[in-house]
């Protein structure tokens, strides 16, 4: 099937390390970890359940046995997006709600949490604070025997801890495993409302401890914005940022990172050169000087360093960590520079995205009506409809794409919303790097898209045909260098495109490449950030996985991961058993932790290593200079941007089209003989 045209300052509670951090290991969500090639192993954890936990870096036994029975093959397949219910919310006016609280023993919670350490997954989400608010949310359920739980391919909406009971996991109506343990189960569900892959029926009777996806999503999203919003408090402490928005301090708690200091250590010291400020968040420091002894205590709340973030200065006192140690946030001035460009009173620009300002302009085709158009062939198909090539019944000239959507099922699934956002955005589009939306129609049972037809097929199908399933870097350069295009495009006007990948890119009759798809694409408001979980698993960035929020940054990391898979043939973080909780947890473990195959030279590597920054703000197009510090990296030496935006350049790949109605670079389809019921609901009124 065709799928590049269908979607199918609050005080802190903290507890200090009782042990020193090792070397390789990681502070991840409050998780002090060891990272092998096969484990993580928390070696201490700052919330009040400190046992050391070690387990697979993967799956739990249920995601192990659907594992066994899909295993990947060398042939790839078409890959979906996924998306979670939308949570309609941005910084400047979220509104908190009331977590629900289920009574439960002490005895209790402690199942619950020793099931959630023992998970090779939930652990990298959930710190203390919000993992006492998961506990606190999950409700008892008693389950019968031989009542079905969750059943194999069905959409799931909730997390489950097993209390009690005996449990029977099977796949295409196979017992693979029977459980008796407590555990978790169904936890892809929380993130998105994911398909189950598996049945899991009780044997006896039993008690279930449940989490409804819905408060899952309330919980990470609260957390994220009421985390930023004590990290733009910490920020008004300091004299020269106390006046600006919250808006841009939100933008400059972006770039602080948390660090700890143990009892006795020399944070900086007199006379030393510095270009790191610090903000304390928990505990204390000792300011010294060498002629006068101590001259302060630092508490939360106050900083020091700050002359470093105006220029490279000698240190003019020692700050050592007091007992029992001491948390900060730290941000650096080469950080700094290149984020914002320089520092001064009035440091921060006041916009980040071109204002674009639209008139009411004649839009090309506008005058032609489905009447108008003969279908030709179908192009593709998808779980709402089909995408059909179509041609102007008198000026046989024009042809174009047409795509079906049945009103039904978008009402059914809930996709009102998206699919008018995905009008919205795509018809104000206007750049030869997109496919561009004409017009649009309904009907009684269909919405219609008339776009730009390109016949070239997409790139994912071209990438297949090649003899090695790769592309030479030369080629690799000119297809990205499309895409770059297109996201800057995109970014100028605050839109945020979050599914790139070969399937959703178009082949024009020059062989030019073409974005398409817009189903998951947002407009973001000024500096503003998106939760929804959205995107494809095998490139979805860290901060969507951890629901911190995300902007821009979240296409630059697919951008690198785009760049890898048109190199080599495959993305870094596809795992070898399909299970998207193995892509998740290797997504988290970082880029630095893949070993790169010789065929990407070390020029790409680099590029590929400063787009897929596990932190979202140093990823290489997010600084003041945007997509240019990405056109001016040493890969892209000797591209000519200019002639590529002129489309001057000769594709690497020719497209040989024998007509405008040539459709030979497509599969073939049958005729669609379902016809949906009509649907006249308000719903698509403005459409």
């Amino acid at each position: 099937m065709l799928s590049c045209f269908f979607n199918s300052g609050p005080s802190k509670r903290w507890t200090l390390p009782k042990v020193p951090q090792e070397n390789g290991t990681q502070n991840i969500n409050g998780h002090y970890v060891k990272l092998t090639q096969d484990t993580i192993t928390i070696l201490h954890t700052t919330t009040n359940d400190s046992n050391s936990v070690s387990y697979q870096n993967g799956t739990s036994e249920l995601q192990a046995a659907v594992e066994t029975e899909e295993k990947a093959s060398d042939v790839q397949e078409r890959r979906s997006g996924v998306r979670a219910q939308t949570i309609n919310t941005d910084d400047q006016n979220f509104t908190f709600e009331e977590i629900p609280k289920h009574k439960k023993s002490n005895e209790d919670e402690d199942l619950i949490r020793t099931a959630i350490a023992s998970n090779g997954f939930l652990p990298n989400l959930l710190d203390g604070e919000k993992l006492q608010m998961i506990v606190d949310a999950m409700y008892p359920k008693e389950v019968k025997s031989k009542e079905i739980i969750i059943r194999e391919g069905t959409e799931g909406h909730h997390m489950y801890v097993s209390a009690s009971g005996v449990y029977e996991i099977s796949i295409k109506g196979k017992n693979i495993n029977n459980f008796n343990d407590n555990r978790v189960f169904g936890e892809l569900a929380i993130l998105y409302n994911a398909k189950r892959q598996a049945t899991i029926r009780a044997l006896k009777d039993g008690k279930l401890w449940v989490l409804d996806s819905e408060i899952y999503q309330k919980i990470m999203v609260q957390s994220a914005i009421q985390k930023r919003n004590e990290l733009v408090q910490f920020l008004r402490n300091v004299p020269k940022l106390n006046k600006k928005s919250d808006e841009v301090l939100g933008l400059v708690s972006d770039l602080l990172r948390n660090e700890f200091f143990f009892t006795g250590m020399e944070i900086v010291r007199e006379g030393d050169k510095g270009d790191k400020f610090y903000i304390i968040t928990a505990g204390s420091v000792s300011v010294t000087k060498r002629n006068e002894g101590k001259v302060a205590t630092l508490t939360r709340g106050q900083y020091f360093g700050e002359r470093a973030l105006l220029k490279e200065d000698c240190r003019q006192a020692t700050v050592t960590a007091d007992a029992p140690g001491v948390e900060c946030l730290t941000l650096t001035r080469s950080h700094f520079v290149d984020y914002f460009g320089d520092i001064d009173p009035d440091f921060i620009p006041t916009t980040e995205e071109k204002q674009v300002v639209r008139t009411k302009l004649k839009r090309e085709f506008e005058d032609i009506r489905l009447k108008d158009l003969i279908p030709i062939e179908t192009l593709g198909v998808g779980g709402f409809g089909r995408v059909e090539l179509v041609q102007h019944k008198t000026k046989k000239q024009l042809t174009f794409a047409l795509k079906y959507l049945k009103k039904y099922e978008m009402v059914k699934q809930q996709q009102q919303q998206h699919t008018l956002n995905e009008r919205n955005i795509q018809m104000s589009c206007e750049s030869p790097f997109i496919v561009r939306l004409y017009n649009t129609f309904k009907d009684d049972k269909y919405l219609y898209f008339l776009m730009e037809s390109c016949l070239g097929g997409d790139l994912w199908t071209l990438l297949q045909k090649q003899k090695t399933r790769r592309f030479e870097e030369s080629v690799a350069r000119f297809y990205t260098g499309c895409v770059l295009e297109a996201f800057a495009y995109l970014h100028e006007r605050g839109i945020i495109y979050r599914d790139l990948k070969p399937e959703n890119l178009l082949l024009d009759n020059r062989g030019y490449l073409k974005l398409t798809d817009f189903g998951f694409a947002k407009t973001l408001p000024l500096r503003g950030k998106t939760y929804t979980f959205a995107g494809t698993p095998e490139y979805v960035a860290p901060e969507i996985v951890l629901a911190r929020g995300h902007d821009k940054a979240t296409d630059y990391w697919a951008f690198g991961i785009f760049i890898y898979e048109l190199l080599v043939g495959k993305t870094p973080f596809r795992s070898n058993d399909s299970s998207h909780m193995t892509t998740y947890n290797l997504i988290l473990r970082g880029i630095d932790s893949m070993r790169f195959p010789e065929v990407i030279s070390r020029p790409a590597q680099n590029l590929i290593k400063k787009l897929c920054k596990s932190m979202a703000s140093e990823r290489l197009g997010c600084q003041k200079d945007g997509a240019e510090d990405i056109r001016r990296h040493k890969w892209y030496l000797g591209f000519d941007w200019k002639k590529l935006r002129n489309r001057a350049i000769k594709a690497p790949i020719g497209i040989n089209l024998r007509s405008n109605i040539d459709t030979q670079y497509f599969d073939k389809y049958q005729k669609d003989s379902d016809i949906p019921p009509d649907d006249h609901s308000p719903d698509f009124a403005d459409f």
